[in-house]
Protein backbone atom coordinates (compact mmCIF):
# COMPACT_ATOMS: atom_id res chain seq x y z
CA UNK A 1 0.00 0.00 0.00
CA UNK A 2 1.41 3.28 -0.78
CA UNK A 3 1.86 5.58 1.53
CA UNK A 4 -0.03 9.46 1.13
CA UNK A 5 2.33 12.15 0.20
CA UNK A 6 2.77 14.41 3.48
CA UNK A 7 2.14 18.02 3.09
CA UNK A 8 3.59 20.91 4.52
CA UNK A 9 1.50 22.82 7.58
CA UNK A 10 2.20 26.26 8.37
CA UNK A 11 3.06 26.94 11.68
CA UNK A 12 1.25 29.62 12.95
CA UNK A 13 1.02 30.99 16.64
CA UNK A 14 -2.81 29.63 16.32
CA UNK A 15 -1.34 26.07 16.43
CA UNK A 16 1.50 27.25 19.03
CA UNK A 17 0.17 27.08 22.86
CA UNK A 18 2.38 27.94 26.01
CA UNK A 19 4.54 30.41 24.44
CA UNK A 20 4.23 34.05 25.11
CA UNK A 21 6.38 34.95 21.70
CA UNK A 22 7.66 33.11 18.57
CA UNK A 23 10.73 34.26 17.21
CA UNK A 24 12.09 33.35 13.89
CA UNK A 25 15.16 32.03 13.43
CA UNK A 26 17.39 31.39 10.34
CA UNK A 27 16.20 27.52 11.21
CA UNK A 28 12.67 28.09 12.10
CA UNK A 29 10.28 28.98 14.77
CA UNK A 30 12.03 29.46 18.74
CA UNK A 31 9.00 29.48 21.18
CA UNK A 32 10.15 32.15 24.04
CA UNK A 33 8.23 32.01 27.37
CA UNK A 34 9.07 35.47 28.22
CA UNK A 35 8.32 38.59 25.36
CA UNK A 36 11.27 40.33 24.13
CA UNK A 37 11.16 43.84 26.14
CA UNK A 38 11.42 41.73 28.94
CA UNK A 39 14.61 39.41 28.33
CA UNK A 40 16.40 42.66 27.75
CA UNK A 41 15.55 44.18 30.87
CA UNK A 42 17.60 40.86 32.23
CA UNK A 43 20.31 39.87 30.44
CA UNK A 44 21.52 36.98 32.30
CA UNK A 45 22.45 33.73 30.69
CA UNK A 46 20.35 31.08 32.92
CA UNK A 47 17.14 33.12 32.57
CA UNK A 48 17.68 33.56 29.16
CA UNK A 49 18.06 29.64 28.82
CA UNK A 50 15.35 28.89 31.33
CA UNK A 51 12.78 30.98 29.27
CA UNK A 52 13.79 29.33 25.94
CA UNK A 53 13.00 25.86 27.05
CA UNK A 54 9.58 25.46 26.35
CA UNK A 55 8.16 23.98 29.36
CA UNK A 56 4.29 23.75 28.96
CA UNK A 57 4.55 24.72 25.12
CA UNK A 58 2.79 22.42 22.68
CA UNK A 59 1.67 22.27 19.28
CA UNK A 60 -2.36 22.24 19.18
CA UNK A 61 -4.39 21.08 16.17
CA UNK A 62 -7.02 18.85 14.31
CA UNK A 63 -6.49 16.36 12.19
CA UNK A 64 -7.58 12.86 10.73
CA UNK A 65 -3.48 12.45 9.66
CA UNK A 66 -2.34 8.88 10.77
CA UNK A 67 1.09 10.29 10.11
CA UNK A 68 2.93 13.23 11.57
CA UNK A 69 6.43 14.48 11.22
CA UNK A 70 7.87 17.20 13.05
CA UNK A 71 11.41 18.84 12.21
CA UNK A 72 13.28 20.67 15.18
CA UNK A 73 16.17 21.80 16.23
CA UNK A 74 17.69 21.47 20.00
CA UNK A 75 19.77 22.40 22.38
CA UNK A 76 21.19 20.39 24.86
CA UNK A 77 23.23 20.68 28.32
CA UNK A 78 26.30 18.93 29.20
CA UNK A 79 28.11 19.09 32.87
CA UNK A 80 31.55 18.44 32.68
CA UNK A 81 32.21 15.63 34.86
CA UNK A 82 28.66 14.80 35.19
CA UNK A 83 26.95 11.96 33.24
CA UNK A 84 24.85 13.53 29.95
CA UNK A 85 21.66 14.39 31.09
CA UNK A 86 18.69 12.45 28.66
CA UNK A 87 17.41 13.67 25.59
CA UNK A 88 14.27 15.65 25.59
CA UNK A 89 10.87 14.44 25.14
CA UNK A 90 8.30 14.98 22.71
CA UNK A 91 4.62 13.72 24.24
CA UNK A 92 1.85 13.04 21.78
CA UNK A 93 -1.30 13.33 22.77
CA UNK A 94 -4.40 12.20 21.21
CA UNK A 95 -7.84 13.63 22.56
CA UNK A 96 -5.91 14.38 25.96
CA UNK A 97 -4.54 11.04 25.88
CA UNK A 98 -0.47 10.31 26.13
CA UNK A 99 -0.17 8.25 22.47
CA UNK A 100 3.34 8.31 21.82
CA UNK A 101 6.59 9.58 22.37
CA UNK A 102 10.49 10.79 20.59
CA UNK A 103 13.59 12.28 21.19
CA UNK A 104 14.92 14.18 18.39
CA UNK A 105 19.06 13.25 17.50
CA UNK A 106 21.40 16.09 16.29
CA UNK A 107 20.67 19.63 17.61
CA UNK A 108 23.59 21.95 19.09
CA UNK A 109 25.03 20.97 22.68
CA UNK A 110 25.75 23.29 25.13
CA UNK A 111 28.89 22.41 27.39
CA UNK A 112 28.63 23.65 31.11
CA UNK A 113 32.13 23.79 33.04
CA UNK A 114 30.77 24.43 36.91
CA UNK A 115 33.88 24.69 38.10
CA UNK A 116 35.37 27.73 36.05
CA UNK A 117 31.82 29.01 35.20
CA UNK A 118 32.67 28.55 31.42
CA UNK A 119 30.17 27.35 28.65
CA UNK A 120 30.49 26.64 25.12
CA UNK A 121 28.50 25.86 21.94
CA UNK A 122 28.81 22.94 19.72
CA UNK A 123 26.76 23.35 16.05
CA UNK A 124 24.28 20.44 15.27
CA UNK A 125 21.75 19.51 12.30
CA UNK A 126 18.93 19.61 12.77
CA UNK A 127 16.27 15.99 13.43
CA UNK A 128 13.29 15.08 12.09
CA UNK A 129 10.45 13.20 14.46
CA UNK A 130 8.02 10.53 13.05
CA UNK A 131 4.41 9.59 14.46
CA UNK A 132 3.18 7.08 12.59
CA UNK A 133 0.06 4.12 12.44
CA UNK A 134 -1.80 6.94 14.23
CA UNK A 135 -5.58 6.05 14.28
CA UNK A 136 -8.18 7.39 11.59
CA UNK A 137 -10.84 9.57 11.79
CA UNK A 138 -10.68 13.10 13.69
CA UNK A 139 -8.43 13.57 16.05
CA UNK A 140 -7.10 16.77 18.83
CA UNK A 141 -3.69 16.74 18.63
CA UNK A 142 -1.03 17.61 21.09
CA UNK A 143 2.52 17.82 20.76
CA UNK A 144 4.35 18.94 23.93
CA UNK A 145 7.70 20.00 23.54
CA UNK A 146 10.73 19.11 25.77
CA UNK A 147 10.87 21.09 28.96
CA UNK A 148 14.14 20.85 29.46
CA UNK A 149 15.41 21.49 26.31
CA UNK A 150 15.54 24.66 23.69
CA UNK A 151 13.00 23.43 20.71
CA UNK A 152 13.73 25.52 17.62
CA UNK A 153 10.61 24.45 15.08
CA UNK A 154 12.25 23.87 12.10
CA UNK A 155 8.61 22.06 9.82
CA UNK A 156 5.71 20.51 10.49
CA UNK A 157 4.09 17.98 8.17
CA UNK A 158 1.25 15.55 8.02
CA UNK A 159 -0.53 13.11 5.32
CA UNK A 160 -3.98 15.06 6.18
CA UNK A 161 -5.59 18.51 6.31
CA UNK A 162 -4.98 19.99 10.06
CA UNK A 163 -6.25 22.80 11.17
CA UNK A 164 -5.81 24.83 14.12
CA UNK A 165 -7.56 23.47 17.32
CA UNK A 166 -10.35 25.88 18.36
CA UNK A 167 -10.94 27.43 21.57
CA UNK A 168 -11.48 24.80 24.41
CA UNK A 169 -13.66 26.64 26.74
CA UNK A 170 -11.14 25.67 29.45
CA UNK A 171 -10.14 28.11 31.74
CA UNK A 172 -7.30 29.65 31.43
CA UNK A 173 -4.31 28.50 34.31
CA UNK A 174 -1.24 31.36 34.64
CA UNK A 175 1.51 29.96 37.13
CA UNK A 176 4.87 31.14 37.50
CA UNK A 177 7.38 29.01 39.72
CA UNK A 178 10.84 27.50 39.95
CA UNK A 179 12.84 24.89 38.00
CA UNK A 180 10.42 22.52 39.99
CA UNK A 181 7.69 24.17 38.13
CA UNK A 182 9.63 24.07 34.95
CA UNK A 183 9.85 20.42 35.22
CA UNK A 184 13.91 19.74 36.31
CA UNK A 185 14.02 16.41 36.59
CA UNK A 186 10.71 15.18 34.96
CA UNK A 187 10.60 12.08 33.06
CA UNK A 188 8.56 14.44 29.71
CA UNK A 189 7.22 17.71 29.60
CA UNK A 190 3.46 15.89 30.80
CA UNK A 191 5.32 14.53 33.55
CA UNK A 192 6.39 17.85 35.16
CA UNK A 193 3.83 18.50 38.01
CA UNK A 194 2.27 21.78 36.47
CA UNK A 195 1.18 19.61 33.11
CA UNK A 196 0.15 16.72 35.54
CA UNK A 197 -2.16 18.96 37.51
CA UNK A 198 -3.47 20.77 34.34
CA UNK A 199 -4.31 18.15 32.63
CA UNK A 200 -6.19 16.23 35.57
CA UNK A 201 -8.35 19.24 36.01
CA UNK A 202 -8.92 19.88 32.35
CA UNK A 203 -7.52 23.75 32.04
CA UNK A 204 -5.12 25.33 30.05
CA UNK A 205 -1.74 26.19 31.23
CA UNK A 206 0.79 28.69 30.53
CA UNK A 207 3.76 27.61 32.40
CA UNK A 208 6.12 30.18 33.65
CA UNK A 209 8.13 27.80 35.47
CA UNK A 210 11.70 29.23 35.20
CA UNK A 211 14.66 27.50 36.57
CA UNK A 212 16.58 29.26 39.16
CA UNK A 213 14.10 32.63 37.80
CA UNK A 214 11.59 32.74 40.71
CA UNK A 215 12.95 35.95 41.82
CA UNK A 216 10.30 38.47 42.11
CA UNK A 217 10.99 40.09 39.43
CA UNK A 218 8.86 43.41 38.54
CA UNK A 219 8.89 42.17 34.75
CA UNK A 220 7.13 39.19 35.99
CA UNK A 221 4.13 41.21 37.79
CA UNK A 222 3.99 42.83 34.50
CA UNK A 223 3.79 39.79 32.13
CA UNK A 224 1.15 38.51 34.57
CA UNK A 225 -0.64 40.99 34.54
CA UNK A 226 -1.15 41.64 31.09
CA UNK A 227 -1.61 37.80 30.55
CA UNK A 228 -5.05 36.40 30.34
CA UNK A 229 -5.96 34.08 32.62
CA UNK A 230 -8.92 33.09 35.07
CA UNK A 231 -6.30 31.05 37.27
CA UNK A 232 -2.90 32.37 38.57
CA UNK A 233 -0.86 30.64 41.09
CA UNK A 234 2.50 31.62 42.26
CA UNK A 235 5.62 29.22 43.75
CA UNK A 236 7.78 31.34 45.47
CA UNK A 237 10.60 30.88 47.61
CA UNK A 238 13.28 28.13 46.81
CA UNK A 239 15.02 30.64 44.33
CA UNK A 240 15.34 33.56 46.65
CA UNK A 241 17.50 31.22 48.63
CA UNK A 242 18.98 29.64 46.05
CA UNK A 243 20.79 32.78 45.38
CA UNK A 244 21.03 34.38 48.45
CA UNK A 245 19.25 37.47 46.70
CA UNK A 246 17.62 39.50 49.03
CA UNK A 247 17.29 39.73 53.34
CA UNK A 248 14.07 39.45 55.33
CA UNK A 249 13.64 43.27 54.94
CA UNK A 250 13.04 43.55 51.20
CA UNK A 251 11.48 40.47 50.73
CA UNK A 252 7.60 40.96 52.18
CA UNK A 253 7.12 44.23 50.28
CA UNK A 254 8.91 42.36 47.41
CA UNK A 255 5.89 39.79 47.22
CA UNK A 256 3.40 42.73 47.61
CA UNK A 257 4.79 44.42 44.84
CA UNK A 258 4.46 41.22 42.89
CA UNK A 259 1.14 40.64 43.83
CA UNK A 260 -0.25 44.91 43.71
CA UNK A 261 1.21 44.56 40.13
CA UNK A 262 -0.83 41.25 39.23
CA UNK A 263 -3.73 42.66 40.88
CA UNK A 264 -3.89 45.78 38.43
CA UNK A 265 -4.98 43.15 35.80
CA UNK A 266 -6.78 40.70 37.60
CA UNK A 267 -8.41 42.29 40.30
CA UNK A 268 -11.09 39.31 41.15
CA UNK A 269 -9.21 35.83 39.54
CA UNK A 270 -8.86 33.20 42.00
CA UNK A 271 -4.88 33.64 43.17
CA UNK A 272 -2.89 30.96 45.00
CA UNK A 273 0.26 31.69 46.16
CA UNK A 274 2.34 28.54 47.07
CA UNK A 275 5.18 28.16 49.57
CA UNK A 276 8.61 25.85 49.00
CA UNK A 277 8.18 22.21 49.38
CA UNK A 278 10.27 20.26 51.80
CA UNK A 279 13.62 20.77 51.38
CA UNK A 280 16.16 19.44 54.16
CA UNK A 281 19.39 21.31 53.18
CA UNK A 282 17.49 24.87 53.06
CA UNK A 283 14.57 24.72 56.03
CA UNK A 284 16.76 26.40 58.56
CA UNK A 285 19.92 27.40 56.72
CA UNK A 286 20.45 29.99 54.43
CA UNK A 287 21.43 29.84 51.05
CA UNK A 288 23.63 30.23 48.76
CA UNK A 289 23.17 26.74 47.16
CA UNK A 290 26.59 25.27 46.06
CA UNK A 291 28.02 22.64 43.84
CA UNK A 292 29.31 19.76 45.17
CA UNK A 293 32.24 19.50 43.32
CA UNK A 294 33.30 16.46 45.18
CA UNK A 295 29.96 14.79 44.03
CA UNK A 296 30.38 16.36 40.39
CA UNK A 297 33.75 14.29 40.99
CA UNK A 298 32.41 11.02 41.25
CA UNK A 299 30.16 12.15 38.00
CA UNK A 300 26.60 12.85 40.41
CA UNK A 301 24.67 16.33 40.19
CA UNK A 302 24.09 17.51 43.89
CA UNK A 303 24.04 20.46 45.76
CA UNK A 304 24.51 21.60 49.46
CA UNK A 305 23.18 24.45 51.67
CA UNK A 306 26.65 27.10 51.50
CA UNK A 307 24.71 29.72 54.36
CA UNK A 308 25.04 29.62 58.45
CA UNK A 309 21.91 29.16 60.83
CA UNK A 310 23.54 31.61 62.58
CA UNK A 311 22.94 34.37 59.97
CA UNK A 312 18.66 33.92 60.13
CA UNK A 313 19.60 37.36 62.66
CA UNK A 314 20.79 39.08 59.76
CA UNK A 315 18.25 38.56 57.88
CA UNK A 316 18.85 36.00 55.83
CA UNK A 317 16.16 33.94 54.16
CA UNK A 318 15.46 30.48 55.31
CA UNK A 319 12.52 28.04 53.85
CA UNK A 320 10.70 28.28 57.41
CA UNK A 321 11.39 32.10 57.68
CA UNK A 322 9.84 32.63 54.13
CA UNK A 323 6.71 30.13 54.81
CA UNK A 324 5.55 32.10 57.56
CA UNK A 325 5.87 35.13 55.84
CA UNK A 326 3.94 34.64 52.81
CA UNK A 327 1.30 33.02 54.64
CA UNK A 328 1.47 36.21 56.88
CA UNK A 329 0.98 38.04 53.84
CA UNK A 330 -2.17 36.22 52.33
CA UNK A 331 -3.79 36.58 55.83
CA UNK A 332 -3.23 40.26 55.77
CA UNK A 333 -4.61 40.67 52.26
CA UNK A 334 -7.14 38.27 52.34
CA UNK A 335 -9.32 40.58 54.42
CA UNK A 336 -9.25 43.12 51.52
CA UNK A 337 -9.64 40.13 48.89
CA UNK A 338 -11.27 37.26 48.99
CA UNK A 339 -9.87 35.59 45.95
CA UNK A 340 -6.40 35.29 47.45
CA UNK A 341 -5.33 31.66 48.95
CA UNK A 342 -2.42 30.31 50.24
CA UNK A 343 -1.00 26.83 50.27
CA UNK A 344 1.70 25.41 52.40
CA UNK A 345 4.08 23.45 49.76
CA UNK A 346 4.82 20.81 52.66
CA UNK A 347 1.39 19.63 51.69
CA UNK A 348 2.40 18.73 48.21
CA UNK A 349 6.21 17.56 49.37
CA UNK A 350 6.65 16.81 53.02
CA UNK A 351 8.69 15.22 55.66
CA UNK A 352 7.07 12.00 55.33
CA UNK A 353 7.44 11.97 51.15
CA UNK A 354 10.90 12.89 51.63
CA UNK A 355 11.54 9.29 53.79
CA UNK A 356 10.17 7.69 51.21
CA UNK A 357 11.65 9.38 47.89
CA UNK A 358 14.68 12.06 49.02
CA UNK A 359 15.36 14.81 46.54
CA UNK A 360 18.28 13.33 44.87
CA UNK A 361 20.45 15.94 44.36
CA UNK A 362 18.89 17.64 47.18
CA UNK A 363 16.73 20.42 45.42
CA UNK A 364 14.71 18.84 42.69
CA UNK A 365 12.45 16.08 42.74
CA UNK A 366 12.44 12.85 40.71
CA UNK A 367 9.93 11.85 38.00
CA UNK A 368 7.96 10.15 40.38
CA UNK A 369 7.50 12.48 42.89
CA UNK A 370 6.44 15.14 39.96
CA UNK A 371 3.28 13.28 39.54
CA UNK A 372 2.68 12.92 43.39
CA UNK A 373 3.22 16.65 43.65
CA UNK A 374 0.66 16.85 40.47
CA UNK A 375 -1.81 15.05 41.38
CA UNK A 376 -2.08 16.56 44.52
CA UNK A 377 -1.78 19.90 43.88
CA UNK A 378 -4.82 19.46 41.46
CA UNK A 379 -7.10 17.88 44.39
CA UNK A 380 -5.70 20.46 46.87
CA UNK A 381 -6.53 23.68 44.02
CA UNK A 382 -8.69 22.04 42.10
CA UNK A 383 -11.29 19.60 44.25
CA UNK A 384 -14.36 20.55 45.50
CA UNK A 385 -12.83 22.72 48.55
CA UNK A 386 -10.38 23.96 46.63
CA UNK A 387 -9.47 28.03 45.64
CA UNK A 388 -9.42 26.67 41.82
CA UNK A 389 -13.08 24.67 42.24
CA UNK A 390 -15.67 25.43 39.76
Amino acid sequence: MTEPDLVDVPITPQIVRGALELERTAQGLLPHRLPAWARAQCPDAQLAMAEAQPSGVRLAFHTTATIIELDTLATRRVYVGAPRRPDGVYDLLIDGRLAAQASAGGGKVLTIDMSTGSVRTDAGPASTLRFADLPGGPKHIEIWLPHNETTEIVALRANAAVTPAVASGRRAWLHHGSSISQGSDAASPTGIWPTIAALRAGVELTNLGLGGNALLDPFIARIMRDTPAELISLKLGINLVNTDLMRLRAFAPAVHGLLDTIRDGHPDTPLLIVSPILCPIHEDTPGPSAFDMTALADGRLRFYAAGDPTERAAGKLTLNIIRDTLERIVDQRAKRDPAIHYLDGRKLYGAHDCAERPLPDELHPDAATHRRIGERFADLAYGESGPFSN
